[in-house]
């Protein structure tokens, strides 16, 4: 059995409810949960914008909410991006947010949605009043019925990945989820 499936199902499965990045009819699928504050999903951020590049259409990359208490700035970054989101621009954000890491103050969070065109006041007012704590603990949720134990934690296809965040490890667990799938070509 390779990486790419091993481990827990993704609970619930992939859907449009989900922030997805490409297609959802694409051959790989990555379910990333995630924490903007934690600095190993920011070295993963990275290797998965290669790996985009890389396989193009042929993946998609699907984000779900798992702020952990230990950050302080992780709920606040959360509440900005789902802030962006709900005026169809949650990917800027996300670019934003692991851009720029180091500072995740709200007054900075503020500044990088406006830098993408949303409207600061509507961050601030998402994060003061919680707008979307229901959306980020469903996510979290998710997280908890799926076994993940902190972040950034990886599915492919909807399996638990438990290999390396690295370009290489992940591109060996696409390549064997691709192999797996069978070609509209039928050969």
């Amino acid at each position: 059995m390779s990486k790419a499936q091993q481990g827990t199902d993704l609970i619930p499965a992939v859907s449009s409810k989900d922030h997805v990045r490409g297609s959802l009819d694409a051959p790989v699928v990555i379910t990333e949960f995630g924490d903007f504050e934690c600095p190993y999903c920011g070295d993963a951020y990275g290797v998965l914008e290669t790996i985009r590049e890389t396989y193009g259409t042929r993946l998609a990359l699907v984000f779900r909410h798992y702020p952990l208490p230990m950050h302080p700035h992780a709920m606040a970054a959360a509440e900005a991006a789902e802030a962006a989101g709900s005026v169809g621009k949650f990917w800027e954000m996300y670019d934003q947010l692991y851009r720029h890491q180091a500072d995740l103050r709200k007054t900075a969070l503020r500044e990088y949605a406006e830098a993408i065109g949303v409207a600061g006041n509507d961050v601030t007012s998402a994060i003061e009043h919680g707008t979307y704590q229901e959306r980020i603990a469903r996510d979290q949720h998710s997280g908890q019925e799926s076994g993940i134990e902190g972040t950034p934690s990886l599915f492919i296809n909807g399996f638990a990945y438990g290999g390396a965040a690295s370009v290489k490890a992940l591109s060996e667990a696409i390549d064997d989820a691709l192999a797996a799938t069978p070609s509209l070509f039928g050969t």
